[in-house]
């Protein structure tokens, strides 16, 4: 499974990169105003990190689009900003009609704001790169997630799409945990999410344990 972090902010990208072998990043208009830097500025500063690799990095066009010439010729300044962008659109009609525009000129996507099998097989159809399914939000409004995950992944393997699925919207370790076994292709989670999913509290506890018995054992 290939882990994304969900941030626009430099320092995050940067520790992420160099400590867990980051392989990607996901924006949205939430964490680029979080990182306090104009839009542009965020996303050419997290081009920077990226140049020379071919990781990618999710950026979104203006929310406030309904058709998808707007999106489209957006995607397009984007796209030449850097080889590493993606474009992320909406599940709308209009996001789907932009990314089979994209598709042909040989622009990635990722269809964001996903909430249902049926979204995810029409982002598929019309040929984008990345989906991204949200659990964090239909957990909070009490709807089962993993089986979500399982319908797209089955979609996906049964008709050959050469999708990749994003989990996003993860607010925890165990779902990151539900998305591996469910077959998704990526994660995308916050910092906090990651330095979580990666400690425990046994591990401290014993390797406090097995120091204490290395200073009382002779080393020669």
């Amino acid at each position: 499974m290939k882990f994304f972090l969900d941030s626009a902010r430099v320092d995050e990208i940067a520790y992420g990169l160099e400590m867990w072998n980051l392989d990607g990043v996901t924006t949205n208009p939430r964490h680029v105003q979080a990182a306090g830097k104009p839009f542009l500025v965020a996303i050419r500063e997290i081009a920077g990190l990226f140049q020379g690799t071919d990781k990618p990095i999710s950026v979104e066009v203006n929310p406030h689009h309904s058709d998808h010439r707007a999106m489209v010729a957006e995607a397009e300044k984007l796209a030449a900003i850097s080889p590493n962008f993606v474009i992320k659109l909406p599940a709308t009609e209009a996001g789907f009609k932009a990314v089979a525009v994209l598709k042909e000129q040989g622009i990635r996507s990722n269809l964001t704001l996903v909430f249902s099998a049926g979204q995810a097989l029409q982002a598929m159809r019309m040929g984008a790169c990345f989906v991204s399914p949200f659990i964090g939000w239909k957990e909070a409004n009490g709807e089962e997630t993993r089986g979500l995950i399982e319908e797209i992944v089955a979609i996906r393997d049964n008709y050959g799409f050469a999708t990749e699925i994003i989990v996003a919207a993860v607010r925890n370790g165990r779902q990151v945990v539900d998305a591996a076994v469910a077959g998704a292709d990526i994660v995308t989670a916050g910092f906090d999410v990651y330095k979580e999913l990666f400690d425990h509290p046994y591990t401290h506890l014993g390797l406090a344990r097995f120091a204490a018995f290395w200073d009382q054992t002779p080393y020669e």
